[in-house]
This record gives structure tokens, C-alpha cells and sequence, in this order.
């Protein structure tokens, strides 16, 4: 075996833990829910037939064909997610201002819904496990919110520990899972062998041409296999599009269909074996080995939404819709591996309140599918808009994604039935994530045009004559939000203190629209003469600035710049009440997420005893 190919199985190992949790563990509660969920149809043979032909044909489309097949191919330099497509989209219609924020808004609203996703994934999963527990011993099922609650705490709890640790632990428990899967499926279909007539689509069309109502409401039940393919495009970054397509056709796909089938095999033999096809595939005697392992496999299931979540937020911030976050890298090897401490407690806290206000995995079924695939719906259209900037295969692209976003709207209009049984919820949680993205972004431009207003332009400051100021010994390094203009803790030292140091540097870190730049490319240094430096840094956005440890490459070597006489000057703005162009509201909410944001001390590891803040206050 080649060496790209040994690595390549520990990969997909990894990823059936970390990327596949969370559609494997769909089979638990999406059969039940088609047949036996809010919107009941009868367990015969042909509706039997008809669920199965649908679930398969949405899954084969949706995750065989457009995830797993075409959009890992949207990748932004090996980075996966709504928000590295956006910026690929971006990249693209750079020469059309109002088609390019257009495409920013849809990609920042699919971001939002994201998070809709990844705290109900982790609260429907481990209940639908936990509920197991009711089928083996109906006595103990009030002891399944609380079970459910334990679980779901240790799970936030070790993610500090990062993907590579939790993938290398979970992924050998998923794999048990997904050959259980397919064992249990695979013996009840030997039962049943005319259930695999269910491959023919013809039983789906015919069911939605028969009984339109009840086929219409039923897609908001057959999408349940869906979710999870967002998480998967999400987490792309962490093993690469390989590793996952030889995860999913290798082993996940044909564990699900056969354990899907096996489910409808067990229901044509038994119509009341719908209140749980699931766990009544099992023997008897198995059954607490079925439920223990189905718990171990919802709570990896979770892990797959909360990686994205460190993704999808990281990438937020780097991009300016979200102020910042402390993010601790958990890997030397892997950068894209993470752990943000804020984000993860606020989600535990929110699942949390979702395990104890809906209290059954079928009560947050209902919740479950609005915002997911509006989100699916948007990264179809950034697919197709990015295709339209392509030379090659763009007919028969844009013919496939069509394809897929008419599959998705019919999925979403089934979905829209859910809307007052819980469905309002994430999709109101979307709303006001957007909401607050979108403040953040419009806020940071306002500050930093109002400081452009009143600062000074670098060009007269370099070009006039030399401030009539004593200098001292020693290097300041001044952190600029704009390499054109007076860093403004500049200007407050000579107003204040009416002194300079020998050796000023202007240094302002960009964020670029690519994941990962390389140390070869991080420094730009422009000697403007009088000990002073333009300097410009640059970090792909999946990277964590260091400025010190950028400071110290060769490149810096014409700085001359001694770490033990350097002095970190940084600027933080107050935001304070008064007429501007934000509504109250929302000038209050930004004022929030302000105070809310890491210092740039943290964010850009500055050494804490070198460092001088200097206050400035901002009306907005």
C-alpha cells in the first residue's frame, strides 16, 4: 500500500467520527417520523414503498450527488462551508458591487441558519438514542431527559480536547455503528426481499400523484435523512474531500439504505412496529448493546454540527461579521482544527433548553428542517452563481444544480407545514444571528469611516516635516485598522505625551479570502524613512494572527526590531450614545458586541506586559 494511501484510511476513519455523526444517525427517529410522526400515514405496503422510494431518491440526489459529488468540488483552497463559498462567490463577481453583496447577504444568512442546525442536531439525536431506554424498560422513561442532559454536558465539556482527539476515539465507535446498521437492516431485508422493489421511483410518483396532500407533508419527514449535509461541507477543511467521499460511498451510504429498508422490511411484516422500527429491528437480547451504542453514536453525531460551528464562527470573524473570539488551536499539525471556549458553552446552554422544553426527539422533530434546508437552498444558488463564472462544464452544472434546487424548494415547502408546531424556532434563532452578523459588519465600517474622518492621512504625516517632538530610545509598534491614515494611538501619544520613539512601525494585519497564506507571503515592509515602517501582515482566514512570531521571520530582519525594547500600541473604541446612522437598537447591540469582543492584545498575542491600550470613544 502507498503512503498516500495509508494516510488516507486513519482520514476516513477519522471523518466517519467527525463528519458522518450526524446523517448516521438519522435512521433512528426519520422513518418513524415519515410514518408515524406529526403527519400520520398508514403503514401499508404502498405508503410503505413510497417513503422508502423518496428517502432513498432524496438521499442519492442531495448527499450523493450534490455534497458528497459536486459541491466538495467548491472548495476555497481545501476550506469547506457556507462561508468559504460565499468568499469563493465573492472572489468571482468582484466587478458587479451589487451582485457581490447580494451573494455576501445570502451566504451570511446561510451561516445564520447553520447555527439553527447545530443546536437541535445535538438535542434530537441524543434523545432519539436515550429514548431507547422507554422500549427496553418503559418503567425508567422518565429518566430520559435527565440521561440526555449528562450526556450532552460531557460532550461539550471535552471538546476542548479538539477534532483529532475526538475523531481518533469516535471514529472506530461509528464505524461498530454503521456495520450494526447494516447488519440489522441486511437481516430484516433477507425476511423481506420485495422491499428493495422500493428502488424504483415510480412508488414515490405515484404516491405524490394519488395523494398529493399527504405526499406534500410528508418530504418535511423524508428531509430528516438530509440533515447533516451542511455539517459535512463544513467540516471539509478538517479532512479533506477524499477521505469523506471514500467514508460515504465506502461504508456510511450503504449502511443507511440497507438499515432504512430494513426498517420498512420489519413494518410491511408488522404495520405496529412503526412506533419504533428502529429498536424493534433488534433481537431482544441485543437491545441494551443497540441502546448503548446508539447513545455513544448521537453524541459523536453532535460533534459533527459543533465542529462546524468552530468553523463557520472562526471564519466569521476573520471575515468581520463577528467581533473576536478567543479560538485555541487543539492541533500542531492541522490549523483548521479548533476549539472557540464562548461558542461552545453558548450552544451547550442552548441545547440544553431544547432537550427540557421539547422533551422528545419527535417534539423537536417538527423544529427540525426549515432553516437546515434553506440553507441547503443557498448553497445550491452560490454553487450555481460560482458556475457561472467557470469556462468549462458549466451547462451540465447548472442543469444538475437546478435540478437540486427545485428537489430542495419542494423539500422546503414541505417543511413550511412544521412552522407553528416548533419550525418558528430556529428559523427565528436565523433571524437574529443575521441580525447581529450583519450589525457587526455595518458597525465596523462605521467606526472605521468615522475614524478615517478624523485622522490624519499617513502620506502628509510621512511627507511633512518631522514632528518637532523628543524621540526616545526604544521601537513602538503601532497596530493601524488603516495603513493610510495616523494610527490614532499615535496621535493620542504626541497629543498627551508629546514624545516619539527612535523606531515607529505602522502595522496592519489583513485578512485575506483564502484560507491559509503562507510565512513566504505574511510580511510587506515599506522603509518610509525617520525610523519609520508601513508593515503589512497577512493570514488567510482559517489562521490565527501572531504578530510577534510574524515580527521574528527573516523577512522582519530590516526592522532591526529587539523584542525587549518594543512597546505594542492598540486603540479600542467605546461606543457611545448619539446621532448616527444605526437605529438605537442597533447601535446598542453593536455597543454590546463590542464589549463582548477579545482585545487585540489576545487575538494577535501580543506579550501582555508590552502592551499600551489607548481608549478612544466613537459616536454612532
Amino acid at each position: 500500500m502507498s503512503s498516500s494511501n495509508k494516510a488516507l484510511l486513519p482520514l476516513a476513519l477519522a471523518a466517519l467520527g467527525v463528519v458522518y455523526g450526524d446523517i448516521g444517525t438519522s435512521p433512528l427517529y426519520a422513518f418513524k417520523e415519515a410514518m408515524a410522526g406529526h403527519h400520520v400515514i398508514s403503514p401499508t405496503p404502498d405508503h410503505v414503498f413510497a417513503v422508502l422510494s423518496a428517502l432513498f431518491w432524496a438521499m442519492t440526489l442531495i448527499i450523493s450527488i450534490k455534497y458528497v459529488l459536486v459541491v466538495l468540488d467548491f472548495d476555497n483552497e481545501g476550506e469547506g462551508g457556507v462561508l468559504a463559498l460565499t468568499a469563493l462567490a465573492q472572489r468571482v463577481s468582484r466587478s458587479a458591487g451589487a451582485v457581490s453583496a447580494t451573494v455576501v447577504a445570502l451566504g451570511v444568512f446561510a451561516a445564520a441558519l447553520f447555527y439553527g442546525d447545530a443546536v437541535i442536531t445535538p438535542a434530537i439525536s441524543v434523545l432519539s438514542a436515550v429514548e431507547g431506554i422507554g422500549v427496553a424498560a418503559p418503567e425508567l422513561s422518565g429518566w430520559v431527559v435527565p440521561i440526555t442532559v449528562v450526556i450532552l454536558t460531557l460532550l461539550f465539556m471535552i471538546q476542548r480536547r479538539g477534532t483529532a482527539f475526538v475523531g481518533r476515539y469516535f471514529g472506530p465507535i461509528t464505524t461498530l455503528w454503521f456495520l450494526t446498521l447494516a447488519v440489522l437492516g441486511l437481516a430484516s431485508i433477507v425476511e423481506t426481499p420485495e422491499i428493495l422493489w422500493s428502488l424504483d421511483p415510480r412508488y414515490a410518483i405515484q404516491f405524490a400523484l394519488g395523494e398529493p396532500g399527504s405526499a406534500f407533508l410528508m418530504l418535511s419527514a423524508v428531509f430528516l435523512v438530509l440533515t447533516g449535509g451542511e455539517a459535512l461541507y463544513a467540516d471539509m477543511g478538517h479532512f479533506g474531500k477524499t477521505p469523506i467521499r471514500l467514508a460515504w460511498y465506502g461504508l456510511v451510504c450503504p449502511a443507511l439504505v440497507l438499515n432504512y429498508f430494513g426498517q420498512g422490511a420489519l413494518v410491511l411484516r408488522d404495520p405496529s412496529a412503526v412506533t419504533n422500527p428502529f429498536y424493534l429491528l433488534s433481537p431482544e437480547w441485543f437491545l441494551p448493546v443497540l441502546i448503548g451504542l446508539a447513545t455513544a453514536a448521537t453524541a459523536i453525531a453532535s460533534q459533527a454540527v459543533i465542529s462546524g460551528a468552530f468553523s463557520i464562527t472562526m471564519q466569521a470573524s476573520r471575515l468581520g461579521f463577528l467581533p473576536r473570539f478567543r479560538v485555541l488551536h487543539t492541533s500542531d499539525s492541522e490549523k483548521g482544527q479548533i476549539y472557540i471556549p464562548a461558542m461552545n458553552w453558548m450552544m451547550w446552554a442552548s441545547v440544553l433548553v431544547l432537550v427540557m422544553e421539547f422533551g422528545s426527539s419527535s417534539n423537536l422533530a417538527a423544529a427540525y428542517g426549515i432553516a437546515v434546508c434553506a440553507a441547503m437552498m443557498i448553497d445550491t444558488a452560490l454553487c450555481a452563481f460560482v458556475v457561472t463564472h467557470r469556462k468549462t462544464r458549466r451547462l451540465w452544472l447548472l442543469l444538475g444544480l437546478g435540478l437540486f434546487l427545485v428537489v430542495e424548494a419542494l423539500f422546503f415547502g414541505g417543511n413550511l407545514t412544521k412552522f407553528s408546531s416548533g419550525g418558528w424556532m430556529p428559523t427565528l434563532l436565523g433571524l437574529v444571528l443575521f441580525v447581529a452578523l450583519t450589525t457587526w459588519k455595518r458597525g465596523s465600517a462605521m467606526v472605521a469611516e468615522q475614524q478615517k474622518a478624523l485622522d490624519i492621512p499617513i502620506s502628509a504625516f510621512l511627507e511633512g516635516p518631522a514632528p518637532d517632538v523628543p524621540r526616545v530610545p526604544g521601537n513602538a509598534v503601532y497596530l493601524c485598522a488603516n495603513l493610510d491614515l495616523v494610527p490614532t494611538a499615535l496621535f493620542h501619544n504626541l497629543k498627551h505625551f508629546k514624545v516619539m520613539h527612535e523606531r515607529n512601525v505602522f502595522l496592519h494585519v489583513y485578512t485575506e479570502e483564502v484560507p491559509y497564506v503562507s510565512n513566504e507571503k505574511r510580511l510587506s515592509i515599506h522603509d518610509a524613512g525617520d525610523g519609520m515602517y508601513l508593515v503589512a501582515v497577512r493570514y488567510g482566514f482559517r489562521q490565527e494572527p501572531d504578530i510577534p512570531a510574524a515580527l521574528a521571520l527573516p523577512a522582519a530582519e530590516s526592522l532591526d526590531l529587539d523584542p525587549m525594547l518594543t512597546t505594542f500600541f492598540v486603540a479600542r473604541s467605546q461606543v457611545v450614545e448619539g446621532p448616527g446612522g444605526l437605529p438605537s437598537w442597533r447601535r446598542a447591540l453593536f455597543a454590546w458586541m463590542t464589549r463582548q469582543s477579545e482585545g487585540a492584545a489576545a487575538t494577535f498575542r501580543l506579550p501582555p506586559n508590552q502592551v499600551v491600550e489607548v481608549g478612544t470613544q466613537v459616536v454612532l
